[in-house]
């Protein structure tokens, strides 16, 4: 097979499109002071993971496409915001997320859902503890954690994302999902307990 250039220059080529493609620090930094094509490269980058993302969350392909965009839009009017000394990608992720939570059809699974009053249902050990409405639940208490938290949990638990995918996703540690998850299950078998009470809430452990 005969190469249509010779390997000098495609070491060359290779070094040069390493140069012309910044990191994430760069782009951030650049993108701040108002570089359109260092924001055409960030969306390039970054837009497709972006779109599976939110496919993956049961957005249609029309919703994600929507979010998405809009999340990058966000990136672009508030640039002079942007704080150098964090990831932007994971500034992305979160203001899609957030959107996402906030989208009107999105929400409209949940709007109905009312957390249980804590003397009727609480203290009831006679009544049965329904799986979709401790689903439902579990998203209440959920839109309820702070920001990340809450969407590091629903990616991990309710998604079954990895910890290595959600840490992919967000641009952080493993082990920083890990703390974040570990606060969250605190969090959620505290609400939970509050809800339900202590006996409910195991007996419908043991029976899962």
């Amino acid at each position: 097979m005969i190469l249509p250039f010779s390997p000098e220059i495609v070491l060359f080529l290779l070094a040069l499109s390493k140069e012309s493609d910044l990191d994430d620090h760069a782009l951030s930094m650049a993108i701040k002071n108002g570089d359109q094509k260092a924001f055409e490269q960030f969306f390039n980058r970054h837009y497709d993971h972006l779109y599976r993302f939110m496919v993956s969350r049961n957005m249609s392909h029309e919703e994600a496409r929507d979010l998405a965009q809009k999340a990058f839009v966000m990136i672009w009017e508030k640039r002079n915001g942007i704080d150098e000394t964090k990831s932007l990608r994971s500034y992305l992720f979160t203001i899609a997320y957030t959107r996402m939570l906030n989208h009107v059809e999105y929400q409209s699974k949940f709007q109905d859902v009312e957390l249980p009053d804590n003397e009727t249902s609480g203290k009831n050990t006679e009544n049965s503890l329904d799986y979709k409405e401790l689903v439902q639940v579990i998203h209440k208490i959920i839109s309820e954690m702070p920001e990340k938290r809450g969407m590091v949990f629903d990616l991990c638990f309710m998604q079954e994302f990895t910890y290595k995918e959600t840490a992919d996703a967000l641009d952080v540690s493993p082990k920083t999902i890990e703390n974040h998850m570990a606060l969250a299950f605190k969090d959620l078998r505290s609400r939970l307990i509050q809800i339900y009470g202590e006996d409910l809430l195991e007996s419908f452990q043991k029976t899962k």
